[in-house]
């Protein structure tokens, strides 16, 4: 049985980049498929074109809001994890 003793801060931020920015990224890509559905069907005059490249703008900006909050959010984590261990012991993995 091993010991997760400490976790740095640094690398749970880069981890949580890479995952909440992908996921960031799916979502922005079914943001941007239903907002471009709506602006395709909409009566005319109704900025059916600016909600199109509103969806579409949804695909850069969530991942990159995802990413960035997600990384935060788990290098925090990882602070309060590594002060929480100091107190109570790690958590034990069974590592083959």
């Amino acid at each position: 049985m091993a010991t997760v003793k400490r976790i740095g801060p640094g690398s749970a931020f880069k981890v949580g980049l890479a995952l909440y920015g992908f996921m960031g990224l799916i979502f922005g890509v079914i943001f941007g498929l239903v907002s471009m559905l709506g602006g395709a069907i909409a009566p005319p005059g109704q900025a059916g074109v600016f909600r199109m490249f509103f969806g579409m703008g949804a695909i850069i900006a969530l991942p990159l809001v995802y990413g960035i909050f997600g990384g935060i959010i788990a290098a925090i984590t990882a602070a309060i994890y590594n002060f929480v261990v100091g107190i109570v012991g790690g958590l034990e993995v069974d590592i083959d």
